[in-house]
């Protein structure tokens, strides 16, 4: 293992942060129990005083075949994922296309579009050193209680990929705005949705400082410029506190506050 120093306002997606101090573990490392894991930073939002980071280097970037059984290492980036699996003509991870980050956080978050989600193509999982079934672990609408770090996972290959399934997943995700965000910033409570709650309450659109709520998609907090933490920070308080107060609705966030 190695320390590196990444800078979050350009290495995370919504461009916030500093450049901090990042454990890299690597092959045969025993993972540590005292820092907090990330990947791709794609639904991470990077406090003024984040806890000890880490990251699965390159080691666990992977994807191989055997037995009828797709292995794939935690650090491997999603659109890595979906290329290995249109190229070899393997079903099921047509919804990953617009789905940035990488394996181990979009299982550790059950990663999906509507009824598409990781954990309905998963066989099983590497927590460390352990294989795990999927039907041992609790997982449902963007959670998964993995009790540790996946360093890899398996599935089952089913052959036909379908470039139409493709396109017409990638079609719901163009409604998203082109500035950088962390993705949607609530899980959308049953039967109702994140960005119209946000709406209603008058937050399209509504600024603070370089952060926003966007006025192409009201669940997307992106960043104008130079966006700060405690800016977004601050909308993503007004948005729950205004939407409890008219709806009784409490918003959960989607997006991870470390």
């Amino acid at each position: 293992m190695f320390l590196k120093t990444i800078n979050f306002s350009k290495y995370s997606s919504i461009k916030v942060g500093s450049p901090t101090e990042v454990l890299m573990i690597e092959k045969y490392d025993v993972i540590p129990t005292d820092r907090y894991i990330i990947g791709g930073a794609n639904n991470l939002l990077l406090s003024l005083s984040p806890p000890a980071l880490m990251m699965l280097s390159k080691d666990f970037a992977y994807i191989k075949e055997e037995n009828n059984i797709l292995e794939i290492g935690g650090a491997m980036p999603s659109g890595r994922i979906v290329s290995y699996a249109k190229r070899h003509n393997i079903s099921g991870f047509e919804f990953c296309s617009k789905l940035p980050g990488t394996l181990g956080g979009m299982l550790a978050m059950n990663a999906g579009i509507k009824e598409y989600e990781i954990f309905n193509i998963l066989h099983s999982l590497k927590i460390e050193d352990k294989w795990i079934d999927k039907s041992d672990i609790e997982y449902g609408y963007r959670f998964a209680k993995l009790n540790g770090i996946v360093t890899a996972a398996r599935f089952k290959i089913a052959r036909g990929y379908s470039q139409e399934l493709n396109d017409t997943l990638c079609n719901l995700r163009n409604n998203q705005p082109k500035e950088p965000s962390a993705g949607s910033a609530f899980k959308n409570p049953k039967g109702d949705s994140a960005g119209r709650l946000i709406e209603s309450v008058g937050l399209k659109g509504f600024r603070k400082g370089d952060m926003a709520w966007s006025k192409i998609h009201a669940n997307f907090l992106v960043n104008l410029g130079k966006g700060t933490f405690s800016d977004a920070k601050y909308l993503l308080d007004l948005a729950k506190k205004r939407v409890l107060e008219r709806y009784n609705i409490s918003l959960i966030e989607e997006i991870k506050i470390i």
